[in-house]
């Protein structure tokens, strides 16, 4: 039986096109796992897939809730759960693909959590971060990021968190990393926002902006907070999209610092040049994880 299949790594290195091309060759369905290819418009700030490109693999997750609402891991370990095992009762291979691995986490291992309700935080930001670290000494959130550390404090207070003595997986899987040269990367991220800029990423944010539509998504999603503060006027069009770059750069690195660390990841090397060769390597890594 092949195992469900998890690709993830960092972004713009090439998962959707092997999620994809895995999924042709070995009858799977993806389901998605960006934490902001949930919401609905948030397509070319998040590289969303494009139908066109899914060449009839059919998908889940995607576009599931309003850009207002806010989409919880809870929510997301209930739906993912559900899509595996309707993949699987088709006769079919569940394939999760994305960069937020706190939510793959979620979906394969014995974690528990609870449905969230809003906690008003009386802490002053010192007070917050101290808070924070006391109880999730493994966070890495800014000490001046107001908005992640309250966050977490509504985490902690509903103990929406998971609290397994020992993290043991529910499901027998492969996790495929892809990964390739830092200088590359960069500037495959710097190549992926210029495009996006010109296939109409101002557009799509300031859609949400006239409507003054300020919802967590929109002021933490990558692309889309830059773009907010050039709309308010705090910035030059050219500095939000220098910072749109710079931070995804970040996030880049944070993502191969989780996917090391906390998922059982074989890392391969995208082949950029031909594509068919990191095809080759992962369905091999499948096939002798089935054998």
């Amino acid at each position: 039986m092949i195992p469900i299949i998890v690709i993830c790594g960092p972004t713009a290195v090439g998962k959707t096109a092997l999620s994809i091309a895995l999924a042709k060759r070995f009858h799977g369905e993806i389901i998605n796992a960006d934490s902001m290819q949930f919401y609905k418009g948030l397509d070319i700030g998040t590289a969303k897939i494009r139908p066109e490109e899914k060449e009839g693999v059919i998908h889940h997750l995607l576009d599931c809730c309003d850009v207002t609402c806010f989409y919880t891991v809870y929510q997301y370990q209930k739906e993912a759960r559900k899509c595996i095992e309707e993949i699987r009762s088709r006769g079919h291979v569940p394939i999760f693909v994305g960069g937020t691995g706190l939510y793959i986490k979620a979906a394969l291992y014995d974690y528990e959590f609870q449905e969230e309700k809003k906690v008003s935080c009386p802490l002053s930001d010192e007070e917050l971060y101290t808070f924070v670290q006391t109880h999730l000494p493994d966070a890495q959130i800014h000490p001046h990021n107001r908005r992640r550390l309250e966050r977490a404090y509504t985490q902690i207070q509903n103990k929406s968190y998971h609290h397994g003595k020992k993290e043991q997986a529910l499901y027998d899987f492969i996790c495929i990393g892809l990964t390739t040269d830092r200088k590359l990367l960069y500037e495959k991220i710097n190549e992926r926002v210029d495009t996006m800029v010109r296939q109409g990423l101002i557009e799509e944010v300031s859609q949400f902006y006239q409507k003054n539509i300020r919802s967590k998504a929109l002021m933490t999603g990558i692309g889309y907070k830059e773009l907010y503060r050039y709309f308010d006027g705090e910035i030059q069009l050219v500095e939000a999209i220098d910072l749109i770059k710079k931070n995804s750069r970040h996030y880049a690195k944070r993502q191969y610092t989780f996917f090391t660390h906390q998922l059982p990841v074989q890392w391969i090397t995208t082949d950029y040049d031909d594509f068919s060769k990191t095809v080759e390597e992962a369905s091999n890594l499948i096939n002798k994880k089935r054998s």
